[in-house]
């Protein structure tokens, strides 16, 4: 599944920005609801190390879920991943190796337990792939530096389109019959589409700020999405593409790159 290594990539790139900071950094708190930057990679290495264990050993992953359920997950995440600073980055990153090489070889279609519904082995990986690049916007924009981003977006995209339904359904608000057309522009300057033309309810733009707002790392108020449309609008006001609870969207205004001194 090329996932994986899309995966593996934006893991890479993300441990490439972290590799220069002294442990003392990654005490730091971010924007996202204050976790730190040890908080958010000990986040992606615990999880990262749970979606291998959906196929290699499912009765330990019930077991780590049942942890969670009995003591919290920031709690049980902490205990089972003590490490901190580089030591965590360098754990974090073999994993994410690990990770790749057991899934780029998985049956796409193979069913796995999760926390949830059983997923495919294709939307695991392509999960951990949209986890990695969400969390990691929370370090980018906290060191302020400018993300450039690569076609391997795409699969985010894709995710984002695919659970419009799912948005609707955590809210129990009823899915509207047809989804907004969705035309974006990917980071090398091919056009992506989804859904049928529509006048009447459309989204276009930026792909990687389409990423953006179905993650929930930024307001669609923060983009220069052009949204067209009741049922478009709606949407974007608040996209979800990962599993859980309804979250709502960051308030305008709330996340974004930090400046610097030179």
């Amino acid at each position: 599944m090329e996932q994986a290594a899309d995966f593996l990539d934006e893991t890479k790139a993300l441990a490439a920005l972290l590799a220069p900071l002294p442990d003392t950094a990654f005490d730091e708190a971010t924007q996202f609801k204050g976790w730190t930057v040890n908080d958010v990679i000990r986040h992606l290495h615990f999880w990262n190390r749970a979606a291998g264990l959906q196929l290699t050993d499912e009765p330990e992953l019930v077991r780590l879920l049942g942890a969670i359920g009995a003591g919290g997950m920031r709690a049980v995440e902490r205990e089972v991943v003590p490490q901190a600073g580089q030591a965590l980055r360098a754990a974090w990153v073999e994993t994410a190796g690990q990770i790749a090489d057991i899934y780029a070889t998985a049956d796409p279609k193979a069913r796995l337990k999760w926390a949830g519904p059983d997923m495919s082995a294709r939307s695991s990986i392509t999960a951990r792939l949209m986890e990695t690049w969400a969390h990691g916007q929370e370090v980018y924009d906290h060191l302020g530096v400018e993300r450039i981003d690569q076609d391997r977006i795409r699969n985010i995209a894709h995710l984002g389109v695919s659970t419009f339904g799912w948005t609707y359904q955590v809210r129990r608000m009823e899915v509207p019959p047809a989804l907004p057309h969705v035309r974006l522009t990917a980071p090398s300057g091919a056009i992506w589409t989804w859904g049928e033309e529509s006048a009447a309810n459309s989204v276009t733009g930026s792909a990687t700020e389409f990423c953006q707002v179905v993650t929930q790392v930024r307001n669609i108020a923060d983009t220069r999405l052009v949204v067209r449309g009741p049922v478009a609008t709606q949407w974007m006001a608040m996209a979800q593409c990962f599993a859980g609870a309804a979250e709502p969207p960051p308030r305008p205004g709330t996340r974004f790159r930090r400046l610097r001194a030179a």
